[in-house]
Order: structure tokens, then C-alpha cells, then sequence
């Protein structure tokens, strides 16, 4: 532990992690991970997101069969769901204006400024709950 209580690992015992970040030059995107799951599971997600509290941008894959939700900065460091991947992004090259950031992906939904990420709690309770059903579903 340091002297502020906070316990560190060995990544950031080098710096100390913090909410302060440093102001983006204009015209640069927000960084942000990408949390990618399959898509049947990620189509179920969409779904109940869309239905109950609103969902951020999410890329399709179709060459992976894959869906992205983009989720706030951080979320990568803590994100163990199984089933699914979450990678930081840092911003390198992504934008959310116009096409698709990355080369075989589509806009499944568009980027909005109503909910610009999805909330990582409530994404993983969505996946959750898609996961449960699809489970049902195969089971009959």
C-alpha cells in the first residue's frame, strides 16, 4: 500500500492511477475499450440495453461473427467476464464520426451523444442475462 491507502500492483506502482487525464488536442476521439463477445450473445445484450437503459456504440464483425460495445476508458483493467474480451484502445486511430474505425466492421449502432459508451456494470449484467436465455433456448 502507499502512503494515500490505496493498494498497488506492480503495473501501477509505477505511476499513480488517477481520474485527472491530461486535455485531448481538438478534434481527437475519446479513448475508450471494446468489450467484444459473440454475436448471437451480443445481439441478446443489444436487445435488453436497448429496452431498459440505453446502449452506447456497438461495432459488428462480420468476418469474426463478433459484436464490440465500446465502454468507458479503464474498463479493460478489471474486466473478467468469460466468454468475452475487453481491450483498451487508447484512442489509436479510432474514431466514432463517420464510417466504422476498424476495416470489416459495421456500425450496428451508430455512435450517439445520448449515451456515447455503455455502462460496463450494466453491460456485463446484459451479457449475463443473454447468456441465461440463449442457454434456455438451446436447452428446449
Amino acid at each position: 500500500m502507499d502512503t494515500s491507502g490505496t493498494q498497488r500492483s506492480a503495473s501501477t506502482g509505477r505511476h499513480s492511477p488517477g481520474e485527472d487525464r491530461s486535455a485531448l488536442p481538438p478534434g481527437e476521439p475519446e479513448p475508450c475499450d471494446l468489450v467484444t463477445v459473440p454475436s448471437r450473445q451480443g445481439l441478446e445484450a443489444v436487445d435488453i440495453l436497448r429496452l431498459r437503459t440505453g446502449v452506447g456504440p456497438v461495432l459488428h464483425d462480420s468476418s469474426a461473427d463478433s459484436l464490440g460495445f465500446l465502454v468507458p476508458p479503464g474498463t479493460a483493467d478489471a474486466w473478467d467476464m468469460p466468454g468475452s474480451a475487453c481491450t483498451q484502445t487508447n484512442a489509436r486511430g479510432l474514431s466514432l464520426a463517420g464510417e466504422p474505425p476498424v476495416d470489416g466492421t459495421g456500425w450496428l449502432v451508430p455512435p450517439h451523444t445520448d449515451t456515447p459508451v455503455t455502462d460496463p456494470a450494466v453491460l456485463r449484467a446484459a451479457l449475463g442475462e443473454a447468456a441465461r436465455t440463449i442457454e434456455l433456448v438451446d436447452g428446449l
